[in-house]
Protein backbone atom coordinates (compact mmCIF):
# COMPACT_ATOMS: atom_id res chain seq x y z
CA UNK A 1 0.00 0.00 0.00
CA UNK A 2 1.13 3.55 -0.74
CA UNK A 3 0.08 6.84 0.89
CA UNK A 4 0.81 10.43 -0.10
CA UNK A 5 0.82 13.06 2.65
CA UNK A 6 1.06 16.71 1.62
CA UNK A 7 2.28 19.42 3.98
CA UNK A 8 4.37 16.72 5.63
CA UNK A 9 7.22 18.77 7.08
CA UNK A 10 5.31 20.06 10.11
CA UNK A 11 2.18 19.85 12.22
CA UNK A 12 -0.55 17.41 11.23
CA UNK A 13 1.21 16.23 8.07
CA UNK A 14 4.42 15.39 9.91
CA UNK A 15 2.49 13.54 12.60
CA UNK A 16 0.61 11.50 9.98
CA UNK A 17 3.94 10.34 8.55
CA UNK A 18 5.24 9.54 12.04
CA UNK A 19 2.17 7.50 13.00
CA UNK A 20 1.66 5.79 9.63
CA UNK A 21 5.09 4.14 9.77
CA UNK A 22 4.34 2.92 13.30
CA UNK A 23 1.04 1.20 12.44
CA UNK A 24 0.83 -2.55 12.97
CA UNK A 25 -0.31 -2.81 9.36
CA UNK A 26 1.91 -0.17 7.82
CA UNK A 27 2.08 1.10 4.21
CA UNK A 28 4.90 -0.05 1.96
CA UNK A 29 5.48 3.52 0.83
CA UNK A 30 4.74 6.84 2.50
CA UNK A 31 5.35 9.74 0.14
CA UNK A 32 5.94 12.84 2.25
CA UNK A 33 5.55 16.04 0.24
CA UNK A 34 7.00 19.18 1.78
CA UNK A 35 7.36 22.79 0.63
CA UNK A 36 10.50 24.10 2.34
CA UNK A 37 13.72 22.09 2.25
CA UNK A 38 15.04 24.00 5.25
CA UNK A 39 12.39 22.49 7.52
CA UNK A 40 12.62 18.74 7.00
CA UNK A 41 14.97 17.62 9.77
CA UNK A 42 12.21 15.76 11.63
CA UNK A 43 11.02 14.15 8.40
CA UNK A 44 14.55 13.00 7.65
CA UNK A 45 14.81 11.49 11.14
CA UNK A 46 11.58 9.54 10.59
CA UNK A 47 12.88 8.32 7.23
CA UNK A 48 16.17 7.14 8.76
CA UNK A 49 14.52 5.36 11.68
CA UNK A 50 11.83 3.60 9.63
CA UNK A 51 13.13 0.11 8.91
CA UNK A 52 9.77 -1.33 7.82
CA UNK A 53 8.09 1.33 5.72
CA UNK A 54 9.87 3.24 2.97
CA UNK A 55 9.48 6.99 3.54
CA UNK A 56 10.14 9.00 0.38
CA UNK A 57 10.59 12.77 0.72
CA UNK A 58 9.55 14.93 -2.24
CA UNK A 59 9.71 18.71 -2.38
CA UNK A 60 6.49 20.19 -3.76
CA UNK A 61 4.55 23.41 -3.26
CA UNK A 62 0.87 22.56 -3.75
CA UNK A 63 0.20 26.07 -5.08
CA UNK A 64 2.66 25.47 -7.95
CA UNK A 65 1.10 23.32 -10.66
CA UNK A 66 4.48 22.31 -12.08
CA UNK A 67 5.56 21.10 -8.64
CA UNK A 68 2.37 19.06 -8.38
CA UNK A 69 2.93 17.48 -11.80
CA UNK A 70 6.50 16.62 -10.81
CA UNK A 71 5.19 15.12 -7.56
CA UNK A 72 2.82 12.88 -9.49
CA UNK A 73 5.61 11.78 -11.86
CA UNK A 74 7.94 10.96 -8.96
CA UNK A 75 5.29 8.80 -7.31
CA UNK A 76 4.33 7.08 -10.57
CA UNK A 77 7.96 6.10 -11.22
CA UNK A 78 7.91 4.11 -7.98
CA UNK A 79 4.39 2.66 -7.81
CA UNK A 80 3.90 2.04 -11.54
CA UNK A 81 0.67 0.27 -12.48
CA UNK A 82 -0.13 -0.43 -8.83
CA UNK A 83 -1.00 3.23 -8.44
CA UNK A 84 -1.49 5.27 -5.30
CA UNK A 85 -3.74 3.87 -2.60
CA UNK A 86 -4.42 6.94 -0.49
CA UNK A 87 -4.05 10.73 -0.58
CA UNK A 88 -3.97 12.68 2.67
CA UNK A 89 -4.62 16.18 1.35
CA UNK A 90 -3.24 18.11 4.29
CA UNK A 91 -1.23 21.10 3.03
CA UNK A 92 -2.74 24.40 4.14
CA UNK A 93 -2.10 27.73 5.80
CA UNK A 94 -3.59 30.03 8.42
CA UNK A 95 -2.92 33.71 8.95
CA UNK A 96 -4.65 35.51 11.80
CA UNK A 97 -6.04 38.99 11.17
CA UNK A 98 -8.92 41.11 12.40
CA UNK A 99 -11.88 42.03 10.20
CA UNK A 100 -10.60 45.60 10.00
CA UNK A 101 -7.33 44.36 8.47
CA UNK A 102 -8.96 41.99 5.96
CA UNK A 103 -7.36 42.43 2.52
CA UNK A 104 -7.72 41.05 -0.99
CA UNK A 105 -4.19 39.65 -0.77
CA UNK A 106 -5.03 37.80 2.44
CA UNK A 107 -8.23 36.33 0.98
CA UNK A 108 -6.45 35.17 -2.18
CA UNK A 109 -3.51 33.71 -0.23
CA UNK A 110 -5.83 31.48 1.79
CA UNK A 111 -7.96 30.54 -1.22
CA UNK A 112 -4.94 29.54 -3.32
CA UNK A 113 -3.34 27.51 -0.52
CA UNK A 114 -6.36 25.94 1.17
CA UNK A 115 -8.74 25.48 -1.76
CA UNK A 116 -6.99 25.55 -5.12
CA UNK A 117 -3.91 23.67 -3.89
CA UNK A 118 -5.73 20.59 -2.55
CA UNK A 119 -8.01 20.45 -5.61
CA UNK A 120 -4.98 20.64 -7.91
CA UNK A 121 -3.23 17.84 -6.02
CA UNK A 122 -6.33 15.65 -6.14
CA UNK A 123 -6.86 16.23 -9.86
CA UNK A 124 -3.25 15.33 -10.62
CA UNK A 125 -3.29 12.21 -8.44
CA UNK A 126 -6.68 10.91 -9.58
CA UNK A 127 -5.30 8.61 -12.34
CA UNK A 128 -2.93 7.05 -9.80
CA UNK A 129 -5.73 6.70 -7.25
CA UNK A 130 -7.91 4.94 -9.84
CA UNK A 131 -5.07 2.48 -10.55
CA UNK A 132 -4.54 1.97 -6.83
CA UNK A 133 -8.22 1.29 -6.28
CA UNK A 134 -8.25 -1.26 -9.09
CA UNK A 135 -5.17 -3.05 -7.76
CA UNK A 136 -6.69 -3.52 -4.26
CA UNK A 137 -3.47 -4.55 -2.47
CA UNK A 138 -3.39 -7.18 0.24
CA UNK A 139 -3.46 -5.67 3.70
CA UNK A 140 -5.23 -2.51 2.57
CA UNK A 141 -5.46 -0.20 5.59
CA UNK A 142 -8.51 1.90 4.76
CA UNK A 143 -11.39 2.02 2.33
CA UNK A 144 -10.91 5.79 2.30
CA UNK A 145 -8.81 6.85 -0.70
CA UNK A 146 -8.87 10.62 -0.22
CA UNK A 147 -8.76 12.31 3.17
CA UNK A 148 -9.08 16.08 2.86
CA UNK A 149 -7.97 17.83 6.03
CA UNK A 150 -10.60 20.50 6.39
CA UNK A 151 -11.67 22.36 9.52
CA UNK A 152 -14.78 22.99 11.55
CA UNK A 153 -13.88 26.60 10.80
CA UNK A 154 -15.22 25.92 7.30
CA UNK A 155 -18.68 24.97 8.54
CA UNK A 156 -21.35 27.54 7.71
CA UNK A 157 -24.02 25.56 9.56
CA UNK A 158 -22.09 25.51 12.85
CA UNK A 159 -20.76 29.06 12.66
CA UNK A 160 -23.04 30.28 15.44
CA UNK A 161 -21.42 27.83 17.87
CA UNK A 162 -17.94 29.36 17.51
CA UNK A 163 -16.65 32.09 19.88
CA UNK A 164 -16.81 35.54 18.22
CA UNK A 165 -13.11 36.21 18.80
CA UNK A 166 -12.16 33.10 16.84
CA UNK A 167 -14.57 33.91 14.00
CA UNK A 168 -13.52 37.53 13.61
CA UNK A 169 -9.81 36.75 13.45
CA UNK A 170 -10.01 33.95 10.86
CA UNK A 171 -12.42 35.15 8.15
CA UNK A 172 -10.08 34.47 5.21
CA UNK A 173 -9.17 31.03 6.53
CA UNK A 174 -12.81 30.10 7.17
CA UNK A 175 -13.85 31.23 3.72
CA UNK A 176 -11.13 29.13 2.07
CA UNK A 177 -12.05 26.02 4.07
CA UNK A 178 -15.76 26.43 3.26
CA UNK A 179 -14.74 26.64 -0.40
CA UNK A 180 -12.61 23.49 -0.01
CA UNK A 181 -15.59 21.66 1.47
CA UNK A 182 -17.82 22.68 -1.43
CA UNK A 183 -15.21 21.77 -4.04
CA UNK A 184 -14.51 18.34 -2.56
CA UNK A 185 -18.18 17.60 -1.85
CA UNK A 186 -18.94 18.38 -5.51
CA UNK A 187 -16.03 16.23 -6.71
CA UNK A 188 -17.19 13.38 -4.45
CA UNK A 189 -20.64 13.49 -6.06
CA UNK A 190 -19.09 13.49 -9.54
CA UNK A 191 -16.92 10.47 -8.65
CA UNK A 192 -19.54 8.43 -6.79
CA UNK A 193 -19.41 5.59 -9.35
CA UNK A 194 -15.61 5.31 -9.44
CA UNK A 195 -15.18 3.77 -5.99
CA UNK A 196 -12.81 6.52 -4.82
CA UNK A 197 -14.06 7.03 -1.27
CA UNK A 198 -13.45 10.64 -0.21
CA UNK A 199 -14.13 12.38 3.09
CA UNK A 200 -13.51 15.86 4.50
CA UNK A 201 -12.34 15.76 8.11
CA UNK A 202 -11.84 18.46 10.72
CA UNK A 203 -8.92 17.56 13.00
CA UNK A 204 -10.04 19.88 15.81
CA UNK A 205 -8.39 23.10 16.97
CA UNK A 206 -4.86 21.75 16.81
CA UNK A 207 -1.89 23.84 17.89
CA UNK A 208 0.70 23.22 15.17
CA UNK A 209 2.83 26.31 15.82
CA UNK A 210 3.39 27.01 19.51
CA UNK A 211 3.81 30.67 20.32
CA UNK A 212 2.07 31.89 17.15
CA UNK A 213 -0.80 34.36 17.08
CA UNK A 214 -3.16 31.63 15.89
CA UNK A 215 -2.16 29.46 18.84
CA UNK A 216 -2.77 32.33 21.24
CA UNK A 217 -6.26 32.95 19.83
CA UNK A 218 -7.27 29.28 19.96
CA UNK A 219 -5.84 28.77 23.44
CA UNK A 220 -7.67 31.86 24.70
CA UNK A 221 -11.00 30.13 24.09
CA UNK A 222 -9.84 26.74 25.46
CA UNK A 223 -10.54 24.73 22.31
CA UNK A 224 -7.15 23.22 21.58
CA UNK A 225 -5.85 19.65 21.38
CA UNK A 226 -2.37 18.29 20.72
CA UNK A 227 -1.27 17.19 17.25
CA UNK A 228 -0.56 13.52 18.18
CA UNK A 229 -3.98 13.22 19.83
CA UNK A 230 -5.72 14.60 16.75
CA UNK A 231 -3.89 12.40 14.24
CA UNK A 232 -4.31 9.31 16.42
CA UNK A 233 -8.06 9.90 16.54
CA UNK A 234 -8.26 10.31 12.76
CA UNK A 235 -6.28 7.11 12.15
CA UNK A 236 -8.64 5.25 14.49
CA UNK A 237 -11.67 6.63 12.66
CA UNK A 238 -10.52 5.91 9.10
CA UNK A 239 -10.91 2.09 9.25
CA UNK A 240 -14.54 2.52 10.37
CA UNK A 241 -15.54 4.49 7.27
CA UNK A 242 -17.13 2.93 4.21
CA UNK A 243 -18.91 4.09 1.05
CA UNK A 244 -21.92 5.23 3.09
CA UNK A 245 -19.74 8.16 4.27
CA UNK A 246 -18.56 9.16 0.79
CA UNK A 247 -18.39 12.95 0.51
CA UNK A 248 -19.20 13.52 4.19
CA UNK A 249 -17.78 16.29 6.38
CA UNK A 250 -16.91 14.99 9.84
CA UNK A 251 -14.75 15.54 12.89
CA UNK A 252 -11.76 13.39 13.83
CA UNK A 253 -14.06 10.88 15.56
CA UNK A 254 -16.32 10.46 12.52
CA UNK A 255 -19.15 12.61 13.86
CA UNK A 256 -20.94 14.58 11.16
CA UNK A 257 -20.27 18.31 10.87
CA UNK A 258 -22.81 20.52 9.11
CA UNK A 259 -21.53 21.88 5.81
Amino acid sequence: MSVLVTGANSGIGLEFVRQLVQLEKYPRYVFAAYRSKGKIKELENIKKSSDRCQVILIQADVTNKEDVKSLRNSIEEIVGDKGLNMLINNAGALRIGSYGKLTEEDMLFHFKTNTVGPVTVFKEMLPLLVKGNESKPNGELFQVKVLNISSMAGSIGDLGEIPLELVESTISYRTSKAALNMAMRSIAIALKDKGILMVNMGPGYVITDKGSTSADVAESVSLTIDVPESVSAMLKTLPTLDQSRHGDFMDRHGRAIAY
